[in-house]
């Protein structure tokens, strides 16, 4: 019998993205083969690509033309797949399959049929698939965290969004399936659930008729997980009786990551976002009200057609009236198919790299204002790296996701005596308890808390 070949996965892009790559990884570890990182030796590298905007384009283009030199036989999968088909197949040669957004579940089949010397096209005009509890799943992530899709694709059509044409209508999970996922992981001894999709506020819409968030978060407060949190919150649809559901279920962290895009009601509408005007001070003070010990994260636009001075310094205006605790800003990128890409009024790059860059500056100090309140709290950190030469452990607290916010690096107590050991949680992993001592703009710093000096420690924080 033939040897199968190896194949190595080169993974780009968003954390749903990810969910897809580490699909294909376990269905082809279950299908026998061997499947590592190492491109230089692989008979075949798969290529989980990006599309969103154009930087994410330019990643996958250098990763694709790399590859292409090296002589790899290629397999293009994810967004641009689905985005670019008969570009990708006419102008790299060195590509042997291409696969669709809906159809990476087939990536078994189109390894056996690329080794039988067929060039595949796999590509759905209209992703529908989702992949459920029972589809084979190798973790890229660090141990103790996971994402949990629970929803797929996106019913709304923001005049600057490609993604409904990458990867359809919403399509939720039910919440048996999604409960279900959430206890196997729990098992393989993950400690954070990040659930994400498209419009999590939606969750259900498309299968229930209304959205099931509620619903969905009080199942998963039976899970044995430390912490749930989500990605993905449109603040309409954090009515009361989810922001209750936030605040009664004891793992469901009050974190909330809010797209807004932009603050002024001429931007949101000219974006086509589904509450254009309503995002406001009222919209906002009322989550803070509701939850007062919630932590803000939002993502920006700016720069996008027809923002005037004006548009922009009521975005400035805004974040400074707010004070978000983690801001991420994008220029706007004019995306081929989407309302947006053809508008007039275009905003010169170098004006939207400005406008980026004082948003990052007006940010700072209000991020070093809100991480330094934690200085002195005992908050629990999810330990995930460890520097091998210093001992350092590297971790988040429940303020932190992973990728987009900041990291606690941490020290043994300096007060410990020598026969306080270190305690058995700090490994990669777990959880550890950590007293905050100093803090920047984007992270914090402490020392493990030892059972010798748990009892002088002030009551630990949540966030």
């Amino acid at each position: 019998m033939a040897e199968s070949p190896t194949i190595a996965v080169s993974h780009l892009g968003c954390e749903k993205n990810r969910i897809d790559t580490e699909h294909m990884l376990g269905l082809l570890v279950e299908a026998g083969y061997s499947v590592n990182t190492d491109e230089e030796t692989a008979d075949y590298v798969i290529v989980n690509t990006c599309s969103f905007i154009q930087s994410a384009r330019e990643e996958s283009v250098r990763t694709l033309v790399e590859l292409a030199e090296a002589n790899k036989k290629i397999v293009i999968t994810g967004c641009m797949a689905q985005h670019f088909q008969e570009q990708l197949l006419d102008e790299l040669p060195e590509a042997v399959a291409l696969v669709g957004t809906g159809d990476y579940h087939k990536i078994v089949d189109v390894i056996e049929r690329v080794k039988l010397g067929e060039r595949v096209k796999e590509v759905s005009t209209e992703p529908t698939y989702i992949a459920d509890e029972n589809t084979p799943r190798y973790r890229t992530t660090t141990e103790g965290v996971a994402y949990l899709r629970i929803a797929e694709g996106c019913d709304y059509r923001c005049a600057f969004c490609i993604i409904p044409h990458l990867r359809g209508n919403q399509r939720s999970r039910t919440i048996e399936s999604i409960v279900a996922e959430a206890q196997q992981l729990a098992a393989e001894g993950v400690k954070e659930l990040i659930l994400i999709s498209q419009i999590t506020t939606n969750y259900g819409t498309d299968i229930y008729g209304k959205p099931k968030l509620v619903e969905l978060l009080q199942a998963l407060g039976k899970v044995d997980v430390p912490w749930i949190r989500m990605h993905y919150a449109y603040p309409t649809g954090l009515t009361p009786e989810v922001i209750a559901a936030i605040r009664e279920t004891e793992n469901i962290l009050p974190y909330l990551d809010l797209p807004l895009q932009h603050s002024h009601p001429e931007m949101l509408k000219a974006m086509n976002r589904p509450w254009q005007g309503r995002v406001n001070d009222a919209i906002i003070e009322r989550l803070k009200a509701e939850l007062p010990d919630a932590v803000l994260r939002t993502t920006l636009i700016v720069g996008f057609p027809g923002e005037t001075e004006a548009h922009f310094e009521h975005l400035c205006a805004f974040l400074e009236r707010h004070e978000f605790d983690h801001v991420g800003v994008f220029t706007f990128s004019a995306e081929e198919g989407t309302a947006a890409c053809d508008l007039p009024d275009q905003i010169p790059q170098e004006v939207m790299d400005a406008r980026r860059d004082r948003i990052m500056a007006l940010q700072q100090p209000i991020s070093l204002r809100n991480n330094q309140k934690q200085i002195g709290k005992t908050v629990q950190v999810l330990i995930e790296q460890e520097n091998p030469s210093t001992g350092q452990l590297i971790g988040r607290s429940a303020r932190f996701s992973p990728d987009v916010d900041g990291l606690v690096y941490i020290q043994p107590n300096p007060e410990a005596s020598a026969g306080d050991t270190q305690p058995a949680s700090a490994r990669l992993g777990t959880m550890a308890l950590v007293q905050i001592t100093d803090a920047d703009p984007y992270d914090l710093y402490g020392h493990l808390v030892t059972a010798q000096n748990l009892f002088n420690m002030p009551q630990i924080a949540t966030v």
